[in-house]
């Protein structure tokens, strides 16, 4: 792939020059985490007599746990309530989770912007208590210091809402416009875009889309990391 023209700095929301920061989801962005999700919530939803297609499952990418589960219990024949369904739910992914392997590129995606000075901050609708189980194995998750979780207290709303971006760059200090944001789920597309970023949404098994779009989908994280490692040396 040919490296981006970095030195058109007109284009709008950051579509040519390098991010000021890069803002990470987690759950099948870093993590390959996604197909035990949507096992847990498949196998849950199953006990109470739902069967839940794939693309009712897509519906609760990116959401937050409380978001999916009064979802899917909106979805059951007879609604049992969200803690009756996590108390089945919860279980299932906390034994399946320790499996996940880091998607591929994540960690050198990561490192890379360490070693260049971007700044970074992850983003994500897990709890801050999932998010250390999650990451338990994956030590260099550990070197984003900056962190949005799904419970944060001052997180007015969840994905697809703009405000965990907007919190994000705030935090960092930096214009939303400055950042690259990283994306797999198309409630985490909506919430970065309506942030203002420029955004890259991982679609593994498709074709990676033109570079100068925004939002831009990519068949991996190697894509974006070859233009930074290409401009950055």
């Amino acid at each position: 792939v040919e490296p981006l023209d970095w030195g058109n700095r007109t284009s709008p929301a950051g579509m040519t020059h390098p991010p000021v920061a890069c803002l990470f989801d987690l759950d099948g962005l870093l993590l390959d985490t996604e197909p035990f999700h949507g096992r847990g919530w498949s196998e849950a939803a199953a006990q109470f007599g739902a069967e839940l297609s794939h693309e009712q499952l897509l519906q609760l990418k990116g959401r937050r746990r409380n978001d999916c589960a009064r979802q899917v219990d909106a979805w059951l024949p007879s609604p049992i309530g969200i803690d009756a369904l996590l108390e089945v739910q919860q279980p299932i992914v906390r034994a399946l989770l320790p499996q996940a392997p880091a998607m591929p590129g994540a960690e050198q995606l990561v490192q890379h912007c360490c070693d260049h000075g971007i700044k970074t901050a992850l983003v994500t609708s897990s709890s801050r208590e999932a998010v250390a189980f999650k990451t338990s194995h994956h030590p260099w998750v550990r070197s984003i210091k900056e962190r949005i979780y799904g419970d944060d207290p001052q997180l007015v709303a969840g994905k697809p809402d703009p405000s965990p971006y907007l919190l994000a760059a705030k935090r960092l200090k930096v214009d939303p416009k400055a950042c690259w944001a990283f994306e797999d789920s198309n409630a985490g597309m909506q919430s970065a875009v309506a942030a203002g970023c420029r955004v890259w949404v991982l679609s593994p098994g498709l074709e990676t889309e033109p570079l100068t779009k925004n939002p831009c989908r990519i068949h991996s994280l190697e894509v974006v990391l070859n233009q930074l490692v290409n401009t950055n040396g």
